[in-house]
Protein backbone atom coordinates (compact mmCIF):
# COMPACT_ATOMS: atom_id res chain seq x y z
CA UNK A 1 0.00 0.00 0.00
CA UNK A 2 1.53 3.31 -0.81
CA UNK A 3 1.37 6.32 1.11
CA UNK A 4 -1.44 8.65 -0.32
CA UNK A 5 -3.34 5.34 -0.01
CA UNK A 6 -3.09 4.80 3.58
CA UNK A 7 -2.45 8.83 4.35
CA UNK A 8 -6.64 8.65 2.92
CA UNK A 9 -7.28 5.53 5.32
CA UNK A 10 -6.16 7.91 8.59
CA UNK A 11 -8.26 10.78 7.16
CA UNK A 12 -11.48 9.06 6.21
CA UNK A 13 -10.76 7.37 10.14
CA UNK A 14 -10.69 11.07 11.30
CA UNK A 15 -6.74 10.78 12.04
CA UNK A 16 -4.42 12.91 11.04
CA UNK A 17 -1.51 10.96 8.83
CA UNK A 18 1.76 12.13 10.68
CA UNK A 19 5.04 10.23 9.81
CA UNK A 20 5.06 8.11 12.42
CA UNK A 21 1.20 7.01 11.83
CA UNK A 22 1.83 6.07 8.32
CA UNK A 23 4.32 4.09 9.36
CA UNK A 24 2.54 2.41 11.69
CA UNK A 25 -0.09 1.66 9.79
CA UNK A 26 1.87 0.34 6.98
CA UNK A 27 3.83 -2.00 9.13
CA UNK A 28 0.11 -3.83 10.34
CA UNK A 29 -0.90 -4.02 6.77
CA UNK A 30 1.97 -5.99 5.97
CA UNK A 31 1.59 -8.27 8.73
CA UNK A 32 -0.41 -10.76 9.75
CA UNK A 33 0.67 -11.46 13.18
CA UNK A 34 -1.20 -9.62 16.05
CA UNK A 35 2.02 -7.78 17.48
CA UNK A 36 2.91 -6.16 20.72
CA UNK A 37 3.61 -3.01 22.03
CA UNK A 38 7.73 -4.49 22.49
CA UNK A 39 7.32 -5.94 19.01
CA UNK A 40 6.37 -2.74 17.38
CA UNK A 41 9.27 -0.99 19.22
CA UNK A 42 11.95 -3.19 18.36
CA UNK A 43 10.68 -2.79 14.62
CA UNK A 44 11.01 0.78 15.09
CA UNK A 45 14.37 0.86 17.12
CA UNK A 46 14.70 4.55 18.12
CA UNK A 47 11.42 5.87 18.10
CA UNK A 48 9.74 7.25 20.82
CA UNK A 49 7.94 4.78 23.25
CA UNK A 50 5.17 7.25 23.83
CA UNK A 51 4.48 8.33 20.17
CA UNK A 52 4.17 4.71 19.31
CA UNK A 53 1.90 4.05 22.61
CA UNK A 54 -0.06 6.85 21.44
CA UNK A 55 -0.33 6.28 17.66
CA UNK A 56 -1.82 2.50 19.50
CA UNK A 57 -4.38 3.88 21.50
CA UNK A 58 -5.21 6.86 18.75
CA UNK A 59 -5.87 3.67 16.00
CA UNK A 60 -7.74 1.59 19.13
CA UNK A 61 -9.68 4.71 19.30
CA UNK A 62 -10.50 5.49 15.70
CA UNK A 63 -11.16 1.59 14.70
CA UNK A 64 -7.72 0.61 12.87
CA UNK A 65 -6.51 -1.57 15.21
CA UNK A 66 -8.43 -4.23 17.68
CA UNK A 67 -6.59 -5.18 20.47
CA UNK A 68 -6.01 -8.80 21.50
CA UNK A 69 -5.92 -10.70 25.00
CA UNK A 70 -4.69 -14.21 23.85
CA UNK A 71 -3.93 -15.38 27.60
CA UNK A 72 -0.04 -14.60 27.29
CA UNK A 73 -0.36 -11.58 29.48
CA UNK A 74 0.65 -9.49 27.07
CA UNK A 75 -2.33 -7.01 25.13
CA UNK A 76 -1.46 -7.22 21.23
CA UNK A 77 -2.75 -5.40 17.96
CA UNK A 78 -3.83 -6.14 14.45
CA UNK A 79 -5.57 -4.34 12.30
CA UNK A 80 -9.23 -4.15 11.76
CA UNK A 81 -10.86 -5.42 8.41
CA UNK A 82 -12.59 -3.06 5.83
CA UNK A 83 -16.04 -2.36 7.83
CA UNK A 84 -14.76 -3.39 11.00
CA UNK A 85 -16.32 -0.89 14.26
CA UNK A 86 -14.80 -3.22 16.72
CA UNK A 87 -18.46 -3.44 18.78
CA UNK A 88 -19.82 -6.14 20.66
CA UNK A 89 -21.27 -7.25 17.03
CA UNK A 90 -18.56 -7.60 14.94
CA UNK A 91 -16.36 -9.92 16.53
CA UNK A 92 -13.86 -12.58 15.02
CA UNK A 93 -12.07 -15.67 16.46
CA UNK A 94 -8.18 -15.39 17.30
CA UNK A 95 -5.93 -18.53 16.96
CA UNK A 96 -2.62 -18.30 19.60
CA UNK A 97 -0.09 -20.72 18.51
CA UNK A 98 1.32 -22.67 21.57
CA UNK A 99 4.81 -23.73 20.18
CA UNK A 100 5.72 -20.06 18.18
CA UNK A 101 3.69 -17.76 20.26
CA UNK A 102 2.30 -16.06 17.22
CA UNK A 103 -1.59 -14.97 17.41
CA UNK A 104 -3.55 -14.44 13.95
CA UNK A 105 -7.15 -13.27 13.18
CA UNK A 106 -9.52 -15.64 12.03
CA UNK A 107 -11.87 -12.70 10.41
CA UNK A 108 -13.34 -15.33 8.28
CA UNK A 109 -15.51 -16.87 11.10
CA UNK A 110 -17.85 -14.54 13.26
CA UNK A 111 -18.33 -14.97 16.89
CA UNK A 112 -21.86 -16.25 17.34
CA UNK A 113 -23.97 -14.22 19.58
CA UNK A 114 -24.13 -14.69 23.56
CA UNK A 115 -27.97 -14.72 24.70
CA UNK A 116 -27.24 -13.26 28.27
CA UNK A 117 -29.45 -13.38 31.06
CA UNK A 118 -32.00 -10.09 31.24
CA UNK A 119 -30.20 -7.02 32.34
CA UNK A 120 -26.97 -8.47 31.45
CA UNK A 121 -24.89 -6.36 28.95
CA UNK A 122 -22.19 -7.70 27.16
CA UNK A 123 -19.35 -4.61 26.87
CA UNK A 124 -16.59 -6.85 24.82
CA UNK A 125 -16.18 -10.51 23.78
CA UNK A 126 -12.92 -12.35 23.55
CA UNK A 127 -12.50 -16.04 21.74
CA UNK A 128 -8.93 -17.45 21.43
CA UNK A 129 -8.46 -20.99 19.75
CA UNK A 130 -5.28 -22.45 21.08
CA UNK A 131 -2.83 -25.11 18.88
CA UNK A 132 0.19 -25.33 16.58
CA UNK A 133 -0.12 -23.42 13.49
CA UNK A 134 0.64 -24.78 9.79
CA UNK A 135 4.59 -23.74 10.45
CA UNK A 136 4.51 -25.67 14.10
CA UNK A 137 2.41 -28.16 13.46
CA UNK A 138 5.14 -30.22 11.00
Amino acid sequence: MNNQTIENELLGKGVKPTAMRILVLQFFQNSINATTMRQLENHFDGSDMSTLYRTLKTFVDHNILHTIDDGTGTLKYAKCIEGCVCAPTDLHYHFHCLKCKETICLTEQSIHSVQLPQKFTMVEANMVVKGHCSNCSN
